[in-house]
């Protein structure tokens, strides 16, 4: 097996398709949103966080359409727009609570994660989740809670995962160099967007992503070694 092998003071984690099956998010979780999503805001139209959701919905569409049709339109092209993400998390944390499903994670990524926080790397996660579905997704995931892995979590507040400047903000936020920080993704126009930025990445090859010759490239989270030193 070839090692890559790095010297970080930070780790940077997409979820979807990196430490997690890009199928069972689409299929799992968003499954459970596309058929809960008008159940839930029909219940909770007077809730002013609701009330904002779909208000932000109009402003961003541009339409007078049906917000909620446009949210599971969004969902449908998987568009990473702030107000789905925001109405994802709400959701998910009612199907999270009555356990109709968990967050699930690969095998490599949950043992050598494990090792490099025991080793104090510090770990963070950038999703374009929202930071409370990400939270959910780890607090009820099938190998147990694993909030203590990670030291924090950005979501697409901070900005869009392929836009250059969201990786400095990320860096800044932490207090460390960009190049300090390694940013692992399944998603090629991420990992431009973190090289422009002078963050050290992977592309994490998972089910059926293709390789790209830009990048180190691994297919377990075992191929990558993390020197001693790095802290």
């Amino acid at each position: 097996m070839t090692q890559l092998t790095f010297s970080p003071d930070v780790v940077l984690l997409d979820i979807e398709g990196t430490i997690s099956s890009q199928p069972y998010v689409i299929e799992v979780l968003y499954g459970y949103l596309r058929r809960h999503m008008p159940a839930y805001v029909a219940a909770h139209r007077d809730d002013p966080v609701i009330q904002k959701i779909l208000a932000d919905t109009v402003v961003l569409s541009g339409t007078d359409a049906d917000p909620v049709e446009t949210l599971l339109g969004w969902l449908a092209e998987d568009k990473k727009a702030p107000p789905l993400k925001k109405i994802q998390g709400l959701i998910w944390e009612n199907g999270y609570a009555e356990g109709a499903f968990k967050g699930h994670i690969y095998a490599d990524a949950l043992a050598v994660l494990t090792r490099w926080h025991a080793a104090g790397i510090p770990l963070y996660i950038f999703s374009s989740g929202s930071i409370q579905s990400q939270v959910q997704f780890f607090q009820f995931n099938r190998a147990g809670d694993l909030r203590f892995l990670f030291k924090g979590h950005f979501d697409t507040d901070t900005g869009a995962k392929v836009e250059t400047a969201s990786y400095g903000k990320i860096a800044e936020a932490i207090g460390v160099a960009p190049e300090r920080l390694l940013f692992f993704s399944d998603n090629p126009r991420e990992l431009v967007a973190a090289t422009a930025a002078g963050v050290p990445n992977v592309h994490v090859l998972r089910e059926d992503t293709p390789p790209d010759a830009r990048f180190a490239e691994i297919r377990s989270f075992e191929e990558v070694e993390l020197t001693p030193g790095a802290r």
